[in-house]
């Protein structure tokens, strides 16, 4: 699931200088980390809404914390599917 993800979080931002093996499943995926920014976040939601139909509220409390690196945002969509 982790590089199911990774891969759609390179198609879905178009980052062509990055392969799934260079993304870390516990790195930050915003500032230090991968460095996505907010319009990042929406856009990925959006792929994750479609491919997984799983939407992620961002008035949620939880949604820094989901958002937070590969590994916690592939065990929300693994909650929120099953």
């Amino acid at each position: 699931m982790e590089n199911e993800l990774k891969q759609l979080i390179i198609d879905a931002l178009d980052l062509e200088d990055i392969s799934v093996a260079d993304i870390d499943s516990h790195a930050p995926l915003f500032n230090d980390g991968l460095g996505l920014d907010s319009i990042d976040a929406l856009e990925l939601g959006l792929a994750i809404r479609k491919k997984y139909n799983v939407k992620i509220d961002a008035e949620k409390a939880d949604v820094v914390k989901i958002f937070s690196s590969v590994s916690t945002l592939a065990e929300y969509i693994q909650a929120e599917r099953s």
